[in-house]
């Protein structure tokens, strides 16, 4: 009787850096629609580094994909270092978030509660932020939401911004009511 042959010692290896590139792979398919990226307002320095880059807030705005009319900025920590320059290093999840009405709001299609307006990763694999938008019936009133997030463990800390939706000008007597393009 034949002996079977050993099990490789690099196929613990293998199976250890499978469940990343699925990930990477579910993400970069998924069928949501998002903006596309974000324009940097500025950036200032927060932790002086002598022999690689420093420390920095970044000011971002994007506008809203599917929401006519309305604009979000966003800012975020990013790392310097030697790791931050060569873009391995993992961001921390403060994020801060302002949104508002920059013209006359006119819904694009049919929106989904809490459906994704803007993505980006924070990490080489498993950490990225997301804007998410939602509709408050009741009030007619938008409601943006950043948070990061961990395939493994999550992360709590977020922010909100509200946009009621207003009429703009002389010109624009008539209010779309956001319920009404919620699915």
């Amino acid at each position: 009787m034949k002996r079977p042959a050993p099990r490789p010692r690099h196929r613990r290896w293998r199976t250890g850096l499978l469940l990343p590139l699925i990930a990477l792979l579910v993400s970069a398919a998924s069928p949501a629609r998002a903006a596309d990226e974000p324009d940097l307002i500025f950036r200032r320095s927060t932790v002086f580094k002598w022999l690689s880059p420093n420390d920095k807030l970044a000011t971002y705005g994007i506008d809203d994909p599917e929401v006519e009319g309305v604009a979000c900025h966003f800012t975020v920590p990013e790392r310097g270092g030697i790791k931050g320059w060569l873009g391995v290093a993992e961001e921390v999840s403060d994020i801060s978030l302002s949104c508002r009405q920059i013209g006359p709001i006119h819904f694009k299609d049919k929106m989904g509660q809490g459906d994704d307006m803007f993505r980006q990763r924070r990490s080489l694999f498993f950490k990225k932020m997301q804007i998410v938008r939602g509709c408050d019936a009741k009030r007619n009133v938008l409601v943006y939401m950043v948070y990061s997030d961990k395939l493994i463990e999550g992360s709590p800390k977020n922010s909100t911004s509200s946009v009621p939706i207003m009429p703009w000008g002389a010109a624009d007597s008539t209010v779309q009511k956001c319920g009404d393009f919620v699915q």
